[in-house]
């Protein structure tokens, strides 16, 4: 599927709470086959209901307004400037680069526990994230890596972090999985599948609560909730679904299906494969979109983003994406078909976004060329100087374990203290 020519396709499927279907290709989505999932069995698309066999009559004109709406916002041609696919391109490559490098140097013994990089997955982080204000938070998994880069955590503390080493956004307390920033309202990477979610509900909460308890008239943060395929046959994720609908939260759900987890295809391991289905069943909207393509994924953002900024609630969006790499690190990746892997290598999504800019001319090879070199230069700095920061001392070992332990605290110059040093010198060798 080419990014090339000006308009973009839209999403495969949209269902909006007590709406018929909308499609890119019919109104009436019945049984068809999808050519994105990895697989060769054919899904079902939910049977679309006229508005006449369920509504009353004077309710299908107000239907078929909204509908008609939709599809006029949907077709407006959401063209990136040349700037903005600069920035596009700029992350996406960062992102990509960033996570080769993390390969080469836990391999090298630089980096410990498990590893899990995000390549393949770029155009779902660019293209929502690069939507963002600074005040809007983000709230990730254990493959975080990239989405704190996207957010604007700088390649220096990220690459620290995965070293271990106190220059670390967490001052290496963190680690591969738990990527966090108060200053870039990054809510954190979570180890553990759906424990992100309630974060993100909470966060949401937080900016209704000041715009409308605490009166805070600016403040329209959003929050995006980035989990994957098999966290949503996880309670929290229904719990918070419900919560966000029932309160009309700035919260969009973002579903990076990658089709597996670890080795187990999503086809198998879910009754209705079809993610997106679940946002109507809560009462708000549904979007599938192809998660190879980021002008497809920045469209839907845009729609999702601003729907929660202007407080219209939630949205649930399904994008169907794809890991080049193995589960992490320790993953030799020999569940995956071969043939499956390289047909969507083929589709790498920084590859149609260059075709894309310098076919639109947005920009030009020797501009891209510019910077993929920068990247590298920034990749490179980001790992010595990682290198050439000094480890955790054993005195911060015990922080952040307890709020307020007997014996700790924090003292007059605001810097964690210890009333018994041998105490910590004991424990710093478990």
């Amino acid at each position: 599927m080419s990014l090339s020519g000006a308009k973009i396709i839209q999403p495969l499927c949209i269902r909006y709470p007590d709406m018929p279907v909308i499609s890119d290709q019919a109104a009436n989505c019945n049984t068809t086959s999808t050519p994105f999932l990895g697989s060769t069995r054919t899904l079902r698309r939910i049977q679309s209901v006229s508005a006449a066999q369920r509504r009353p009559a004077s309710a299908i004109v107000a239907v078929a307004d909204v509908v008609k709406e939709k599809k006029l916002k949907s077709n407006k041609n959401h063209l990136l400037t040349k700037e903005e696919g600069l920035e596009v391109y700029e992350d996406m490559i960062l992102g990509r680069v960033f996570e080769d490098m993390c390969a080469q140097m836990y391999y090298r013994g630089k980096m410990f526990g498990f590893v899990h990089l995000y390549n393949g997955q770029e155009a779902v982080s660019s293209g929502f994230i690069k939507l963002l204000k600074k005040e809007d938070s983000v709230v990730s998994t254990y493959r975080d890596h990239v989405h704190a880069l996207s957010k604007g955590v700088p390649a220096r503390a990220v690459m620290s972090e995965l070293f271990g080493k106190t220059t670390g956004c967490c001052r290496g307390q963190g680690g591969s999985m738990h990527m966090f920033s108060a200053e870039h309202n990054v809510l954190g990477g979570f180890a553990f599948i759906g424990e992100g979610i309630p974060v993100a509900t909470g966060a949401a909460f937080t900016s209704k609560y000041k715009r409308e308890v605490l009166k805070e008239a600016d403040c329209d943060h959003v929050t995006l909730a980035f989990f994957g395929d098999g966290t949503a046959n996880n309670g929290q994720f229904f719990e918070c679904l419900n919560m966000a609908a029932l309160w009309k939260l700035p919260i969009v759900f973002v579903v990076e299906n990658n089709l597996w987890a670890i080795g187990m295809s999503h086809l198998r391991a879910t009754s209705d494969p079809e993610i997106w289905k679940k946002g109507p069943a809560f009462g708000m909207p549904g979007v599938h979109v192809d998660g190879m393509d980021v002008l497809k994924v920045r469209e839907v953002a845009q729609e999702a983003i601003g729907r929660a900024r202007r407080g219209e609630g939630p949205t649930l969006v399904e994008c169907e994406t794809y890991r080049f790499r193995g589960h992490s690190l320790a993953d030799p990746d020999e569940l995956r078909d071969p043939a499956e892997k390289a047909r969507y290598a083929a589709r790498d999504p920084i590859t149609a976004l260059k075709k894309y800019l310098i076919e639109s001319k947005l920009a030009s090879e020797a501009e891209l060329k510019a910077i993929e070199k920068k990247i590298d230069e920034v990749v490179e700095d980001a790992v010595e100087f990682a290198n050439e920061s000094p480890v955790p001392s054993r005195s911060q070992l015990l922080e952040n374990v307890f709020a307020d332990p007997k014996g700790f605290g924090i003292g007059p110059d605001g810097r964690y203290r210890c009333e018994d040093p041998k105490f910590t010198q004991g424990t710093a060798q478990v």
